[in-house]
């Protein structure tokens, strides 16, 4: 028999028991459990969701706007590519205006609240001015550029009361004035209403709507009294009734609701309809991306308003869950930054912004759902459009931008080193660059000891 270093016999090990499948299937799940909560605290978190989810939007809506626009743009004896063209451009252009944004300081957004707001405001009015604005689908809210761009400056208005209203509440507020519900809402409510009357001018109730869901983000981030938003609330509502009551195509679209056949009444509710048959019809995993039956001109405005259908049909269940999880995913993100800065003017900023986005989303998959009346807003980053993408991809870059001005993912940011490449400094070779290192923690840690300690 062996025996130990001194002698005697080693003692017999009772034999380990293997743990029950079932505790190490929970062990392993709470361990899961645990690395993912950790995760998700993380400094970085909010940052990554809104860059990595806005991203896969847009990527997401490119391809769809591919290919629910073909036979539109087939149909109006254009190139195939026609839409996605523009809309590959605007793309573009908004990326330039999202990194501009992400890397300006909080100062100079404030800074551009008035110039935005004037040149909205100033736009708007053009609109209405005869043989400058441009009517589509009934509706006067565009101005020609020349050729077959235009431009829609109403979307621009979200973007201006957002900067705007954020930078006027927060000067408020280092005064402290929003204690006094007169200085909460003048002049914020009048300007938005100002706002919301050029835009009613035009027609386009779905924008309106959205710019109210801006003043009442903004207001209850404020601090309103309960019995301020009922008020303003009942007085909106009011408003929105009457103009729905004397407009016949509004009340068409409201009476809609839950319609199952085309011409099941008095009101023709074919796109509605069509856009249920779309979803219907595509199944867990879509009938394959290009193989869409509705955008054969069934189906009104397939790669704008009613691009969901489509997603749906062609993607199936599974991409519409994936788009609602990248909304709601930026819509966490952007709660998480503005519950977590000291800073009133980023407080507001991003809320309002949080509160546009969410907003037209739920206005726009509630309408190709059924659930709501269709009220002609594209999805944010994912219907054509270029007007709707530029202000929405710049106010995505303001998320990154107060994302990044948060103290803990500032100091992550700056700790954050490549993970290859060449080591700056003194020393190294003949040629002055250092030899080929892997910048890991475990190196850099390593590095930091004295030579004697283990």
């Amino acid at each position: 028999m062996p025996t130990s270093r001194t002698g005697r016999p080693p003692t017999p090990r009772t034999p380990r028991r293997p743990a029950p499948p079932r505790l190490a299937r929970e062990n392993r799940v709470l361990s899961l459990y645990i690395r993912a909560r950790r995760g998700w605290d993380r400094p970085l978190t909010a940052y990554y969701l809104i860059l990595g989810g806005s991203l896969l939007i847009t990527v997401l809506g490119l391809v769809m706007v591919y290919s629910a626009s073909q036979i539109t743009a087939l149909q109006m004896s254009l190139p195939g590519s026609y839409f996605f063209r523009k809309q590959l451009l605007a793309a573009g252009i908004g990326t330039g205006l999202l990194l501009a944004a992400s890397r300006m300081p909080v100062r100079l957004h404030r800074a551009l609240a008035y110039p935005i707001l004037a040149g909205a405001v100033f736009l708007m009015v053009l609109v209405q001015i005869p043989g400058i604005g441009v009517s589509v689908n009934g509706n006067q809210n565009w101005i020609s550029l020349g050729g077959s761009f235009q431009i829609q400056p109403s979307e621009f208005g979200k973007l201006a009361l957002v900067l705007w209203g954020a930078d006027l509440l927060a000067r408020k507020q280092d005064r402290k004035l929003l204690t006094q519900w007169k200085h909460m809402l003048v002049p914020l409510v009048p300007a938005a209403f100002m706002l919301l009357g050029l835009i009613m001018i035009g027609g386009d109730m779905g924008t309106a709507i959205i710019l109210t869901a801006i003043l009442f983000g903004l207001l209850w981030l404020a601090g309103a009294p309960t019995r301020l938003f009922a008020g303003v609330l009942s007085i909106a509502a009011v408003l929105g009734l009457i103009l729905i009551k004397t407009s016949p195509n509004r009340m068409a679209r409201l009476q809609c609701l839950g319609a199952t056949e085309p011409q099941s009444g008095p009101v023709d509710c074919w796109q509605a309809v069509h856009g249920i048959y779309a979803l219907a019809s595509g199944g867990i995993f879509g009938s394959g991306l290009g193989a869409s039956v509705e955008k054969w001109g069934q189906l009104p405005e397939a790669h704008t308003d009613f691009i969901f259908a489509v997603t749906g049909e062609e993607l199936g269940l599974a991409g519409t869950l994936s788009v609602l999880a990248l909304f709601a995913a930026l819509g966490y993100a952007g709660i998480r930054v503005a519950g977590r800065t000291e800073d009133p003017f980023v407080r507001y900023a991003a809320g309002g912004v949080t509160t546009w986005i969410t907003a037209q989303a739920v206005i726009n998959i509630g309408a190709v759902l059924g659930l709501l009346p269709i009220a002609g807003v594209p999805l944010p980053l994912f219907s054509y459009g270029g007007s709707a993408l530029l202000p929405t991809m710049f106010a995505i870059g303001l998320l990154i931008a107060f994302a990044r001005q948060d103290p803990a993912a500032r100091m992550a940011l700056a700790m954050r080193q490549p993970r290859f490449g060449r080591k700056r400094g003194a020393g190294g070779t003949g040629s002055g660059r250092s030899p080929r290192r892997w910048n890991t923690m475990r190196r850099r840690a390593s590095a930091a000891r004295s030579s004697g300690e283990r």
